[in-house]
């Protein structure tokens, strides 16, 4: 079967129409043609029926939507990201399940909404906030990669996991990629963050830093005070009481640094498998060497059906960039950082043109989320934009937040320079690549994604998915209902973050916007908008100018309680208990707490130049 992957200009689906079998036929080669012939004629046609393509998935980390070319941006170069849209297909609905990075990548690998697997929070953190937490994916939740296993394909993972690592033990590594479906992961099994990089403002818990540093200095302002009061005579206390109260604030003070002070030590790690390679990473040679392993993935893969998710650590902060990119874009450190992406992009795919699989690999782009409005440094915005769509990163329901770039190659199979403006979601992954790969869906469970490669062929007009449920943690902030009949894409809020400051548009004053509490604003009866006539959400529909006001909210509200009905109760994988950072569970290359070590070779400290 290899002589199809490596000459057949695409590869059949099972049940494939009869203009598929002759496009193929069209385009094969004198040599593929002979070898056709004999397998036809050995009854071989069902081999070429049940071939299974490779598949390399590209997801970006904070990307905005109106940050590439393809979609509107004039001023960031995406040549490369700009090229697999106009030879693939470019879907304008592509939303994400969540505006977080753990919760959305949970769904985004299961096929199912995070609060199904208790990967949705019901307090303050949303997202896995160390290695060395317990929270992380299920082990009894089932990857799109283990269904591809399972199909005889091999399976790779390079760049971010942010799912997870251990559960009980430092070397369970319960929740780790190959614990997943995947038979190789080079990356970070967390994710990147200003702590990562030097002389950067902390990014992990920054308000909580600053309120334990303020009360660790008070502490010492009071011991301080005590051993002079002592000193003086101007206190009575005892030798024994003031060591005590000494001791007790020196443990204050350990408690929270031997975590929040080592950031860089214990989060920004790299592995390969179930070893750490660099301890903590050099960012100035991480790109280079994800790219190295992603190509070697590739060429080392390509004599059987091979599964590629290339999860890059790209566009988070720090935007760590290599030197050649920077001050190329006329967007700053961000814009220099969306364009080595893009570089990144063109380099996987040259390697699967390259490899001779241009035509037999189904390739997708997406980005976790939309940009983070909030992320600054003084007056320099160091996060994505949005395009015309309200909101970011951390809002469960605005658009900006959920609104995704989505794009799909596949030539011969999937209809060239081709435009999808139906709901879709990053969930549909799931069940699209294991329909291709030949799997069945598990039956023990709800999959929430859709399989639309019907939808991509431009088989069928209209999406599955009628309607869409938009979380912030576990809270249902918005519901979108798309009204096949009439052309009308309803969306209900239920809550709203409040902005900081209120007209900003983003919660600048917090970081991030919460889900819940005084920082969210209910909404009764819910803010109601037509994303077909207003997709920037500028204007909400009123009772008085509406007439199928009430009729809507009544569908999305029975839509609702037959949704909660689906859902049923599971641990909470992002509980305080499974968040917060704990010493035994470290992953470590030396000795605990001296984990220091660097195992990749010195010829890769220079970015590649393809």
């Amino acid at each position: 079967m290899g002589i199809f992957q490596h000459e057949s200009a695409f590869i059949l689906e099972k049940g494939a129409c009869l203009d598929g079998i002759c496009s193929l036929f069209k385009r094969l080669s004198l040599a593929t043609w002979l070898s056709l012939c004999i397998l036809l004629n050995a009854g071989g046609i069902n081999a070429v029926l049940d071939f299974k393509p490779n598949i390399v998935l590209m997801l970006a980390d904070d990307l905005g939507i109106g940050d590439i070319g393809c979609y509107g941006n004039s001023t960031i170069s995406t040549p490369n990201i700009d090229r697999l849209a106009k030879e693939g297909v470019k879907l304008t609905q592509h939303i994400a399940a969540a505006s977080l990075c753990t919760p959305s990548r949970a769904a985004f690998l299961t096929g199912r909404y995070p609060v199904r697997s208790g990967m949705a929070s019901s307090n303050a953190y949303r997202a896995l906030w160390w290695n060395a937490g317990s929270g992380g994916l299920p082990v009894n939740e089932t990857t799109f990669a283990r269904l591809l296993q399972q199909q005889g394909y091999t399976t790779g993972l390079v760049g971010k996991w942010h799912q997870g690592v251990n559960c009980e033990s430092v070397h369970d590594h319960c929740h780790h990629p190959l614990n997943h479906g995947f038979d190789y992961f080079y990356g970070m099994p967390f994710s990147l963050v200003n702590n990562c990089q030097d002389n950067k403002p902390p990014e992990l818990d920054a308000a909580l830093q600053a309120k334990l540093w303020l009360y660790t200095q008070l502490i010492a302002v009071a011991i301080f005070s005590v051993f002079m009061g002592k000193i003086t005579g101007m206190l009575s206390v005892s030798w024994k009481a003031t060591f005590c109260f000494a001791l007790l604030g020196f443990l204050f003070f350990a408690s929270w640094y031997s975590s929040y002070g080592f950031v860089k030590h214990w989060n920004c790690i790299m592995m390969r498998n179930y070893d750490i390679t660099e301890q903590p990473m050099k960012l100035e040679r991480t790109t280079s060497l994800m790219l190295q392993e992603a190509v070697s993935f590739i060429q080392s893969n390509k004599q059987r059906p091979f599964l590629l998710f290339v999860s890059f650590l790209h566009v988070h902060t720090p935007l760590f960039t290599s030197e050649r990119f920077l001050g190329k874009s006329k967007h700053g450190l961000y814009g220099d950082n969306v364009e080595e992406m893009d570089w990144l992009v063109g380099q996987i795919l040259d390697a699967i043109d390259k490899e001779g699989l241009r035509n037999s690999t189904l390739t997708y782009f997406a980005s976790d989320h939309g940009g983070q409005l909030e992320a600054q440094e003084g007056t320099i915005q160091l996060g994505g934009w949005n395009g015309i769509y309200k909101g970011g990163k951390g809002m469960g329901g605005w658009e900006g937040g959920i609104r995704v770039p989505g794009i799909l190659r596949w030539p011969g199979m999937l209809p060239a320079n081709s435009v999808v403006d139906e709901p879709t979601n990053l969930m549909d992954v799931y069940p699209t690549v294991v329909h291709l790969a030949g799997g069945a869906l598990p039956q023990d469970r709800i999959i929430d994604g859709r399989n639309i490669l019907p939808l991509l062929q431009q088989k069928v007009r209209h999406s599955d998915h009628e309607f869409m449920f938009h979380y912030c943690g576990s809270y249902l902030h918005a519901v979108r209902w798309h009204q096949k009949d009439s052309g009308s894409l309803w969306k209900a809020h239920y809550m709203t973050p409040v902005f900081s400051p209120e007209t900003a548009g983003a919660c600048y004053g917090r970081g991030i916007c919460p889900c819940f509490g005084e920082s969210v604003t209910h909404h009764d009866p819910p803010l109601l908008f037509d994303l077909s006539r207003d997709p920037s959400e500028a204007t909400p529909l009123l009772l008085d100018t509406e007439p199928l006001f009430h009729a809507v909210l009544k569908r999305i509200d029975k839509a609702v309680d037959e949704h909660r009905k689906t859902l049923t109760p599971v641990p909470q994988q992002l509980s305080f208990h499974n968040i917060v950072w704990k010493p035994w569970l470290q992953p470590c290359c030396g000795t605990f707490p001296f984990c220091w070590c660097d195992k990749e070779v010195s010829t890769a400290d220079t970015l590649r130049v393809g």
